[in-house]
């Protein structure tokens, strides 16, 4: 049995005989838990509360070409290339292309990406940009938005009134516009309802080479509601 000194270093003998230079034991120490640690613990739980939590940052989307991609700006590793003249060469690769471009002084344009290669074209891209918003303001041109134009009438009308609301009504139909006549009934002309629908049997009369019926008189409340609509 091994007898510790005063001198000499604390060694534990584990079972197998060997021995430990240091106790395998170490020392726990208890920090005091008052009423400063309370504090101390409840300060930093307000700080965390109060940090502001930083969201991450959104990247910038990429920005969008206006137009077709040209001559650089196409990165594809070949493409199927028209001539100035029309004449197809096929897949070529884009650094041929493009020297083909320059040497036409020209620009390569890109004219339908979604093929597989795709298709470029060499021409004068100032002048193809040109034509194209060209053709887009004609096609606005010839697009026509129909507008609903509304005449009001009365049972009594009067023929010099009568003929003021056909000159516009005929107007109306010349420019491509739908006209509704609406013929308002006040007091006891409700009793004569008759008379309103010869009115507007009238004005379909008198339009019938410019307009056709669209909607039939009918009644809303006290009023009666025609559409004519262009020939």
């Amino acid at each position: 049995m091994n007898t510790l000194t005063a001198d000499s270093d604390p060694a534990v003998e584990n079972r197998d005989g060997t021995t430990l230079t240091s106790s395998p034991f170490l020392p726990i120490f208890r920090y005091p838990f008052g009423a400063h640690t309370i504090a101390a613990k409840g300060q930093l739980q307000q700080h965390t509360e109060k940090k502001a939590i930083r969201r991450p940052m959104k990247s910038a989307l990429p920005v969008q070409k206006d137009g077709p991609r040209i001559n650089e700006e196409i990165r594809v590793r070949e493409v199927q290339l028209i001539d100035a003249t029309g004449h197809n060469h096929g897949p070529t690769p884009i650094q041929a292309a493009l020297d083909m471009a320059q040497a036409a002084g020209l620009d390569l344009v890109e004219i339908a990406p979604n093929s597989s290669p795709p298709v470029c074209k060499i021409l004068d891209y100032g002048k193809y940009k040109y034509q194209a918003q060209k053709k887009a303001a004609e096609a606005r041109k010839k697009q026509k938005v129909v507008e609903i134009k509304e005449i009001k009438l009365r049972p009594m009308i009067d023929d010099h009134d009568y003929q003021v609301k056909m000159r516009s009504m005929k107007r109306f139909f010349e420019d491509g516009d739908k006209v509704k006549i609406t013929l308002r009934f006040r007091g006891r002309e409700m009793a004569h309802q008759e008379l309103g629908f010869k009115l507007l049997d009238r004005v379909k009369s008198d339009t019938g080479p410019l307009a056709k019926v669209e909607s039939e008189p009918r009644f809303e409340g006290r009023q009666m509601i025609m559409v004519l609509a262009p020939r």
